[in-house]
């Protein structure tokens, strides 16, 4: 886990505070869903996409019961292990309700005394910062990092 890639990650996911949602959208200042962010700030740290990004629904296969995101998280980024301190630049993917599928993401942003804080796409507010309040805290499924950067 990169010092560097997560101070990069986080600060690049601060540009994009203010941009609107828009389902599939990886544009910022122009709309973002949460994948369209983080997929925004992986160009910003590595200069392309790791994958081609097949089109998905809102539901994110939860009728198949699918876990697209947890697979392609895992596939591009390092898991981070649960004794491992919670640390800005790490990427939260989140269940939205108990017994669904991973289907929302975020990055930490700060670690303070007080709390912590995540930068996301969410539907109605578009690219916010928003504290990891204990309803966000409980959905956590997985958290994983940014790899080095060479």
């Amino acid at each position: 886990m990169s010092g560097e890639a997560d101070a990069l990650a986080v600060a690049e996911a601060r540009r994009w505070l203010g941009t609107a949602y828009c389902h599939q959208g990886s544009v910022r200042g122009g709309g973002a869903d949460c994948l369209g962010l983080l997929r925004g700030v992986w160009r910003a740290l590595y200069g392309a996409e790791p994958a081609p990004v097949p089109p998905y629904t809102p539901d994110w296969a939860e009728p198949g019961r699918d876990e697209v995101l947890m697979r392609a998280a895992a596939r591009h980024l390092l898991a981070v292990p649960a004794d491992v301190p919670d640390r800005p630049g790490q990427v939260l993917l989140f269940r939205m309700r108990r017994g669904g599928v991973a289907k929302h993401l975020g990055i930490l942003s700060r670690v303070t005394r007080d709390g912590r804080w995540f930068i996301h796409a969410y539907s109605g507010h578009g690219v916010v910062e928003s504290a990891l309040s204990a309803p966000w805290a409980r959905r956590i499924a997985a958290r994983y990092a940014f790899p080095p950067r060479d």
